[in-house]
Formats: C-alpha cells, structure tokens, sequence
C-alpha cells in the first residue's frame, strides 16, 4: 500500500451555547486535519483539536513539510514515518505545539487506514477487549458562564443519565465563589458520584496550596491543571502537600515532559491526548511509560473521545474518558455512552470519518 495523495482541512464546528473556562471562551471547535489517500482505496482521516484559533498553522505544517515527505510512503511504516517527521525539517523550530498538533492529525490518519485495511475497529487492532465498555464522566455541565442554577441543573440531569462521575470548572476571579459552587455540587450529588474539578492553569502556587486544601473537604477524585503546565516542580510540590490527586496533560505536548512529571511524582492521573502529543504512536508510548509507575491514563479528549475510546479501550491502565458530545454529529460512528459507559465501535478505522454532509458544511478550508 503507497500514500498517492495528502490534503489538509480545517472544519470549525459551531459551539451551542458558546462555553467559558478559567483561560478560554471559544465560540466553536476547530478541527484541522488531514486526509490521506491511499492506492487502495483506503482514505484515513486524521484531526486535531482547537478552540478554532491558529488553525492554518497547523495545516500548513501538514502541506508544506508534511505531505511531500509522505507522498508514496507505505502507512504500515507509521512509526519510521514518525521519526522522519517529527525529527525532520520542523525540528529546529518545533517540538510541542503547532507541529506536534499536525504530526498528531497524520499519525492518527496513519493508524486509521492500518485498522480500516486490518477490517478491525481501532481498539481491537491494537489488541484491546474491554467487554464492560468504557466508564464515562462527564465535563459539559460545569462551565464557569453557567449560573450557579444552570450548573446544578445540568449535573443534576447527567447523574440522572447514569453518569457515574462529574467534572466542574474552577478559576473565578473569586476564589470564594469557587468554594460555594463546588460545596453545591456535592451536596447535590452525594458522596457516591464522583467530582473532578479543573483549574484550567489559572492558580499560582499559593493559591492552589491554599485552596486546594480547602477544598479537599468535598472528597475530591482529582484537582486538575492547577498551574502552568510548563512549571514540574510547582505541581510536584501540590502532589507532596495536598490529599487530592493532581491530573494533567492537557497541554503537555511529548514523552519526554510527561517522563519528566512522572519520575519527579508531580502528576497522580495522566490526562494525555493524542490531539496534542504526536498522536497515537506517542500516546501509546506515554500510556506505557505510566504503566511502569503504576499510574493510571484519563485521556483529555481534544478529539472530543472519538479516537481515545479506542485508545482506552486498548490500554489496560486507562480506567475511564472524559465525554464532551460538541462534535460527535459530525462522525460516521459518533462516540456513544449509554448508562455511563462508552459504547465500543464496531466500524473498521480510528472513528475518524466524518460525514461528507457535515464535512463541506462545516469546512472553511
């Protein structure tokens, strides 16, 4: 099997009602990826995923420097293809961010024409059986633009779903009305489902050494990128001091950084996302390195779990996903969950494909 044929995208897929965490508001969600066309008809569909900013970045990593390189390649060779690209001419200027966000959409195109030519969904071309499905929980009721009402509304009809844990966003510019809408949610939930909360970067280290002991009291399963992802040491020093889990990955974008938290115990549950490390030959590396600390993988979903579900569902230390539904309506096989746990995909590829209607509705290049 040869590559004949690379071509980039970028899809923004509108956001109804826009959202609002502690650093970002997006009013839609970006996905730039690319096709690859191969000379046997298989055609893998790779993305990333933004808040629709710095999109033609991405893409045009993936044309200019990507895609010749690729041009008659056999995708079986994906990881070769991944050293060649992601040591290659983008090197000296990048190694995280916008090329590892494009060296992550080809990679997953890659994995998803090997799965569709293997005529096996992506989690049991990886090897993966998870009869059970995949545990869920839920992030999209706790935005910091809901009332205080809105919030409880929303967690309240997610648990009632079957939704089993719930995450809520923090970062107010007062921290005491954090305090008093996560004490709501407990109180609202009880102490039997379980409740994430997130930071979105948005503390310094005496405020999440402060606050984050306060809010211990809500038995909470983990506190979530409490500072600057660049800053090891400072969440090394919250994992020493506080009971609550830290969680984080998000924004950390290669193996070598998440070595780095790991080894130095400054991360409890490890939120890696194949839309931002170098896609899934990196993800599967990262997942491993956790492994051999006993750590358990809760993928952040910037792919809105479309391809994670396979990846978890592969992976014997990832224990549950996040599910975000903005984008699945745009999907061949859209990521399902019913009574909390995430449907396996039947469909041969990575659940990637998206629907041509959908595909030119939403494509703004």
């Amino acid at each position: 099997m040869k590559i004949i044929n690379v071509e980039s995208f970028i899809l923004h897929v509108p956001l109804n009602p826009p959202i609002t965490d502690a650093i970002n508001s997006p009013t839609h969600w970006g996905l730039p990826g690319v096709r690859i066309f191969t000379d046997e008809g298989i055609v893998g569909y790779g993305y990333t995923g933004t808040c629709a900013y710095g999109d033609k970045l991405i893409t045009d990593t993936i044309d200019d420097y990507y895609a010749p390189v690729l041009m008659g390649k056999d995708p079986f060779q994906v990881k070769e293809i991944w050293d060649e690209l992601r040591f290659g001419q983008m090197h000296w200027i990048g190694r995280a961010g916008v090329t590892h966000m494009a060296l992550a959409a080809v990679d997953i195109a890659l994995w998803d024409i090997m799965s569709k030519a293997a005529n096996k969904p992506l989690w049991q071309y990886l090897g993966g059986h998870k009869s059970k499905g995949i545990k869920a929980y839920n992030t999209n009721g706790g935005w910091l633009n809901w009332t205080k009402e809105r919030l409880l509304q929303d967690i309240s009809s997610y648990v009632e779903e079957g939704f089993t844990g719930v995450k809520m966003k923090v970062g107010k510019p007062n921290t005491l009305e954090d305090y008093d809408r996560v004490k709501a949610v407990r109180e609202l939930i009880g102490n039997e489902i379980i409740l994430m909360i997130d930071v979105n970067q948005q503390w310094n280290i005496n405020t999440a050494m402060t606050w984050g002991k306060k809010l211990e009291e809500f038995d909470l399963f983990w506190l979530e990128e409490p500072l600057n992802p660049d800053d090891i040491l400072g969440h090394k020093k919250l994992a020493d001091e506080l009971n609550v889990p830290i969680a984080l990955g998000e924004h950390v974008y290669h193996k070598y950084a998440f070595r780095d938290y790991i080894h130095n115990g400054a991360v409890e549950y490890v939120q890696v996302d194949c839309t931002r490390v170098g896609g899934i030959t990196e993800w599967l590396q990262v997942a491993g390195l956790a492994a051999a600390y006993d750590l358990p993988v809760v993928p952040h979903v910037g792919d809105m779990g479309q391809i994670h579900q396979h990846l978890v569902g592969a992976t014997q230390n990832a224990i549950m996903l996040e599910y975000i539904p903005w984008i699945r309506d745009i999907f061949v096989e859209p990521a399902t969950v019913k009574n909390g746990y995430y449907v396996l995909p039947e469909m041969p590829g990575a659940s990637t494909e998206i629907i041509p209607q959908y595909f030119e509705k939403y494509r703004v290049k």
